[in-house]
């Protein structure tokens, strides 16, 4: 029951989705020759499979439909739609996914902070969480984190911690502590600097691990390829520089990669595939 609910709801909010990217656009149906989605959490063919004949069944048989994981569209919207190189992208969640001139994919993390995505925006601010109850029971070194946390969530001691956290446990809600981490880690913070240290080794582990895999490197480890890099995390524009730091280690492995900051967003991304789809 609950599952047939869930497909419901996320069918209804993609036809309003559709509707809405029509009458923005003052176009109707009829003039659209192909739909090109990313969506978070596709990662299987039966998940594309599902969703592209919901979109077929909102529009004309002459229409193209594709429908990728989100990190597809995000690579495109750094390499002006082709499929190569790699794309890490680091929010509330963090994945990296890349594809090689042969057509191979691969992926790595992307299954959330309980499996490890320690880079992410939740993963970061978890372990600042952790750090302040550690300190409060004594298991842990003083930090900054705690004054900080309490004061920007209004509570008076960490013990309130412990509600706060689970009355409601949405990953997006836990990751919007992160600034305050940052901002801990430029006040000196040692327990704030080492998570973000960590973190950036985490999320260019990732990397690492999905270039190898695909030899994007080249034999010798020197080959040029793209990099693109999406995210809150690594595009926040702090002194402590999450993205530049994750970008040094990723030349320091690979020479010749080029980190991309999209300079438009992953929709005009999923538009410039939708092009080179229809076009190849």
């Amino acid at each position: 029951m609950c599952i047939v609910y869930a497909e419901t709801a996320a069918r209804d909010s993609l036809e309003q989705v559709v509707s809405e990217a029509l009458a923005q656009s003052g176009s109707d149906k009829s003039d659209v020759r192909g739909v090109c989605l990313g969506v978070s959490g596709v990662n299987h063919p039966s998940d594309q499979e599902k969703i592209e004949n919901w979109i077929r069944d909102m529009f004309p048989s002459h229409v193209k439909v594709y429908v990728q994981n989100d990190a597809i569209v995000a690579l495109a919207s750094g390499t002006m739609g082709k499929l190569h190189g790699c794309v890490l992208i680091a929010g509330t969640g963090c994945i990296a996914y890349g594809f090689g001139e042969d057509g191979k994919e691969a992926r790595a993390s992307g299954g959330g902070p309980i499996l490890g995505d320690w880079g992410s925006g939740y993963g970061i601010s978890a372990q600042a969480l952790t750090a302040v109850i550690r300190a409060h029971d004594g298991r842990g070194p003083e930090t900054l984190l705690t004054s900080t946390i309490l004061k920007a969530l209004g509570l008076s001691s960490p013990d309130e911690l412990i509600g706060w956290t689970y009355a409601d446990p949405s990953w997006a809600r836990i990751a919007a502590l992160v600034p305050h981490v940052v901002s801990c880690a430029e006040a000196g913070d040692k327990i704030s600097d080492k998570i973000l240290v960590d973190a950036a080794d985490d999320l260019a582990l990732s990397v690492k691990a999905v270039v190898q895999r695909l030899g994007l490197c080249g034999e010798d480890g020197t080959a040029s390829f793209p990099v693109v890099m999406v995210g809150g995390v690594l595009n926040a524009n702090r002194k402590w520089d999450t993205g530049k730091e994750v970008s040094n280690r990723i030349i320091r492995y690979f020479p010749g990669a080029q980190t991309i900051i999209p300079k438009v967003e992953p929709a005009v991304g999923a538009a410039l595939l939708a092009m080179n789809f229809l076009t190849s």
